[in-house]
């Protein structure tokens, strides 16, 4: 008989009805979802090496209604465990009046007991109280698993399946090893049922295939002449595209995708699949991670900021030619949104101080300088991580430019959002144009949240703190004179934060009013091994309110 091994996940969830619930098998079965209300759908599991899955989808859910479902495998009920002490998973479609909640946050390592787990804590609150307020969409912006720095856990695992002692050692190396570290990280009985009723939108970070992942074409040559990088390149691509990317897809572009019909055309789809990543880590451009969804009057636009990259010096890009036109295109038109949100693991907008820094850096390795400070410029690159946005100013200028652009003018959305995560630190930041320039109509802010589950040093904490510090922005304004930077025509200020710890963050928009709100988990009582829960740190409107282009009241609470 076929069990579950992982799963279910609810991935797309659309305000018209349709889903997608992802699930791995253990072997070869048909799984269907059997809902309370009488919707179902069915899918034969397809292979990816050794491995069972199947996207089940649905259609004709009815807006504004929940109704409980079951997973069976070839007609036997699997899902909810007979023993489940959680409620009933619910599929929830919000309905057309409704507030839309949005959780986001990023970097969650493997469970660890000793440790507080944010999503784990919302997980916990949520089951103990069904009927309590709850995201209508979790966004995971990045290494949802650590491929380089894997629990004891999985240590030991690997240790019994080969020599550590032998490169990439103590690392994940191929496919079945990617497939442990999902499994870890899903198996987490309050995160399992979470993940099985609240939809989910997901895109990579570094971590996910190794630390600094495409951050120069000189860490990329490195890597390639190394005999296991290939291996773990393919195989990060592929267990990506098989536990996340397919479930940010709609059941109709799950229709149309090739590689989706020729995966399930075949009794084993494992070389299809490593025929796809091949060359999609040569050239970003015979591929696309980014995706849009639309949830009433609200865009979400998910921007892949990792394998998109031109690397070349003089020529490099976060996006290439193709994505950032890609990028444009889906810009709503005015009228068309009330709330834009762009995801991108990375921080558009960064502490003064570490944005002068990337750029300085990245003047340096352009050559700016001269080769003595390129080779320099190479080095503090790869040992800061000095590869955001602003380590890439032609993107960071066509980024800010679309968002500009399309926050100006009669009909633009009342907020544009960007969504990152990556800095093991939250902040809201709010960008200002001066008075010679056209004004945003539309709030413009960046929401910065994470880790959700991983520690933050205290230096490292102090570091950021320096960094929006005025020293801090003088530092970095003379970082941008000696690279001979032109600095952009806008500047931004911290206007909440900075907060540490385990962490998330929720939007919740509803007509053209949109609120933030910061929870950070913790421990209840004094002892180690209390219990984890969320404590509200902010909370607080975004808009309307204020003028265009006005900041806000820097938060007080820390």
């Amino acid at each position: 008989m076929a069990g579950l091994r992982l799963g279910p996940l609810l991935r797309y969830l659309d305000p018209h009805g349709a889903a997608t619930l992802w699930i791995e098998a253990d072997r070869p079965c048909t799984a269907r979802v059997r809902c309370a209300d009488g919707t179902e759908g069915e899918a034969g599991t397809f292979q990816i090496a050794g491995h069972h899955y199947a996207l089940v989808a649905l259609d004709g859910l009815t807006p504004g209604t929940a109704t409980a479902y079951e997973v069976l495998l070839d007609g036997r009920p699997v899902w909810p465990p007979p023993d489940s002490r959680f409620p009933p998973s619910t599929i929830r479609v919000p309905g057309a009046d409704a507030p839309l909640r949005v959780t986001f946050g990023s970097c969650r390592r493997a469970p660890d007991p000793t440790a507080t787990d944010a999503l784990d804590a919302l997980a916990t609150g949520i089951a103990a109280d069904p009927a309590a307020e709850r995201p209508d969409l979790l966004l995971l912006l990045g290494d949802q698993v650590y491929a380089d720095n894997v629990s004891p856990d999985t240590r030991r695992w690997l240790a019994a399946r080969r020599d550590l002692r032998d490169a990439p050692g103590a690392e994940v190396a191929d496919y079945e090893e990617y497939t442990r570290l999902y499994y870890e990280t899903w198996l987490d009985p309050e995160v399992r049922w979470f993940l099985s009723t609240v939809p989910s939108c997901h895109v990579f970070d570094d971590h996910d295939v190794i630390d600094d992942w495409n951050t120069s074409a000189a860490w990329l040559e490195e890597m390639r002449g190394t005999p296991w990088w290939q291996e773990r390149v393919l195989s990060g691509l592929m267990s990506y595209w098989v536990h996340q990317h397919l479930g940010n897809l709609s059941p109709a572009e799950l229709a149309d995708d090739p590689l989706y019909t020729a995966v399930r055309a075949t009794p084993d789809g494992t070389e299809a699949l490593r025929a796809f990543a091949a060359p999609a880590d040569r050239d970003p451009a015979t591929v696309r991670w980014s995706y849009r969804r639309d949830f009433g009057r609200t865009r979400l636009v998910m921007v892949d900021s990792r394998a998109a990259r031109v690397l070349e010096e003089g020529r490099r890009a976060m996006l290439d030619e193709g994505e950032a036109r890609w990028l444009g295109e889906q810009m709503p038109a005015p009228g068309e949104c009330d709330h834009l949100l762009i995801g991108t693991s990375l921080p558009w907008l960064l502490p003064p101080l570490v944005h002068d820094a990337e750029q300085w850096d990245a003047a340096l390795c352009a050559g700016s300088r001269g080769p003595r400070w390129a080779r320099i410029g190479e080095r503090l690159r790869r040992r800061a991580d000095l590869e955001h946005w602003a380590a890439f100013p032609a993107s960071f200028e066509l980024l800010t430019e679309l968002i500009a652009r399309t926050g100006s003018g009669p009909g633009a959305p009342a907020t544009i959002s960007v969504l990152s995560g990556d800095v093991h630190h939250a902040y809201v930041a709010q960008p200002f144009w001066p008075n010679s320039a056209p004004q945003p109509t539309a709030r413009v802010c960046q929401f910065t949240c994470s880790p959700v589950h991983n520690s933050v040093p205290a230096p490292v904490q102090a570091g950021f703190r320096f960094g929006w510090s005025r020293i801090g922005r003088r530092i970095g304004h003379a970082l941008a004179r000696h690279a001979r930077v032109v600095r952009p025509v806008f500047d931004w200020r911290r206007t909440g934060g900075p907060w540490f710890g385990n962490q998330l963050m929720t939007l919740t928009l509803h007509g053209r009013s949109a609120r933030l709100r910061l929870d950070r988990a913790r421990r209840a009582g004094r002892l180690r091994s209390g219990p984890v829960q969320l404590e509200t740190v902010m909370d607080r409107p975004i808009a309307p309110d204020g003028t265009p282009g006005s900041i806000h009241p820097a938060e007080t609470r820390h």
